[in-house]
């Protein structure tokens, strides 16, 4: 169904700013399984937020697609006659992929109605800590309250104060590229300029990367951002390190790049640019002042460990907390909160625990982590405390091929009974491998619980539990 025009109550019991994944798991959790009355606002003309719209889902898309033509050029090495690689069509994939998503759009609403939420259309913004007006247009307006209100907005990709940065395009954009480039340049190194250069190179682009360290990834262990590093420049990505873009501006055949690099000036011509260079929360608009809402010095909305904001009966998470910005995280956290606020004794202290988030890169090849990185270990328990294991080997399926990708894990482990607070994986399919060996790092699993498992032979994950 499509939003209501006007609140059918005054006041409800939860009032949900943001129809993003975090918003909408809150929501439904509230309504449809303790018949909280629930209003959802979203400003947007369609539901799911950046991570179906603009983020996860697309992208993965998009990375299976750059994926089959890796896997195409690597089929004559298993004596498939491929007279040529077939020829790409990026429009053609871009209009498949938009009618998936709105596909998705349209569930998102129905599954909002199924649980009895009503969906609201408009600009929220607080007019105090129990009430916010929803701005329809620039002459309509309502106001609405409720006993509990949810900050669920995301946020948004940052654009650089540089003279021409405008003729750049953001990771939005991206999805808005109805025809390949030949040529791209990705200002950023953290996981989502790293995934969209991927992308970008496998499909045959010609793609630059701008880094401002000699570094990737930075926050991930040495495994992971050393290694993927090297892949990346063996297949073909160009990387400019100690680099500061200045300016763009348009030339006769594309977007002139000036920039420094270890102090000296330089310039490159593209057809795109794509900045990554991170992102900041959607909160602009929503008047936080009216509620006596804190924010911090990057303009994210303050919480604790229940997502309590400063003010009583105002909670907030996801991307407009900036703690874990990662969809699953949203989800979980707005499920346990709306157990918490609505499910009775039986859920008084729900909440999220925000240690040991696993979580992916989908680079070329992939790259997943848990826990504690080997530096981060080293900081926190001290050197002679921390042991790590290691194996670096190359992936059967490149058995057949010249080209030998490899593959890299590192577990780290703390104390003399070697519990594992940290996996780093690095290599193919380490997307789908990750996920089970999450949930035994949560549960406190040690080294000789992974040795005492029997091994998978012949997988990649087999090194995991074979380590010595």
């Amino acid at each position: 169904m499509p939003p209501v025009p006007k609140p059918t109550k005054q006041f409800y019991d939860y009032l949900v700013i943001g129809g993003g994944s975090g918003g909408l798991a809150s929501a439904r959790r509230a309504s449809g399984i303790h018949k909280a009355s629930v209003a959802l606002i979203e400003a947007q003309h369609r539901l799911g937020g950046t991570c179906v719209n603009v983020g996860c889902v697309p992208k993965k898309v998009m990375w299976n697609t750059a994926s089959m033509a890796e896997t195409l050029r690597d089929a004559p090495s298993y004596g498939f006659d491929l007279k040529a690689v077939p020829a790409f069509n990026w429009n053609f994939l871009k209009t498949k992929r938009d009618a998936y998503i709105k596909r998705l759009n349209g569930i998102y609403e129905r599954n909002l109605d199924n649980d009895k939420v009503e969906h609201l259309q408009g600009w929220a913004s607080f007019v105090g800590p129990n009430t916010v007006r929803v701005q329809q247009s620039e002459t309509e307006s309502y106001e609405v309250q409720a006993k509990n209100i949810l900050i669920a907005t995301g946020s948004h990709p940052i654009i650089p104060n540089i003279p021409g940065a405008e003729l750049g395009i953001d990771s939005d954009g991206f999805f808005d590229l109805e025809t390949q480039p030949k040529r791209v340049a990705v200002v950023g190194t953290g996981y989502i300029g790293i995934e969209l250069a991927g992308i970008f190179n496998a499909l045959g682009t010609q793609t630059t990367v701008f880094s401002r360290t000699k570094q990737i990834l930075r926050s991930f262990d040495s495994i992971i951002k050393d290694n993927l590093l090297k892949e990346m420049e063996h297949t073909g990505v160009n990387f400019a390190f100690e680099s500061k873009v200045k300016a763009l501006s348009r030339s006769d055949s594309g977007i002139r790049i000036d920039y420094e690099s270890a102090g000296q000036a330089s310039s490159l011509e593209v057809d795109v640019v794509l900045w990554a260079i991170g992102r900041s929360p959607n909160v602009q608009k929503l008047n936080l002042e009216a509620a006596k809402i804190k924010t911090d010095e990057k303009g994210y909305v303050v919480v604790d460990q229940y997502q309590q904001t400063s003010t009583e009966g105002v909670l907030a998470l996801g991307d407009a907390c900036g703690n874990f910005e990662l969809t699953p995280v949203a989800i979980a956290a707005g499920r346990r909160l709306s157990d918490r606020l609505f499910g009775g004794a039986k859920f008084a202290t729900a909440k999220l625990d925000y240690e040991n988030v696993p979580t992916v890169v989908f680079s070329h090849p992939t790259a997943g982590t848990v826990g504690l990185t080997e530096d981060e270990a080293r900081a926190k328990f001290g050197d002679e405390n921390v042991k790590t294991y290691t194996s670096k080997f190359v992936n059967m399926y490149f058995s057949m091929l010249d080209h030998k990708e490899p593959t890299a894990y590192k577990l780290v482990v703390t104390g003399p009974e070697e519990k594992v607070v940290g996996v780093h994986l690095f290599g193919r399919e380490s997307d789908e491998i990750l996920q089970g060996f999450g949930v035994a790092v949560r549960m406190g699993a040690t080294k000789a619980d992974f040795d005492n498992c029997v091994a998978i032979h012949p997988t990649a994950a087999e090194e995991l539990v074979t380590m010595r």
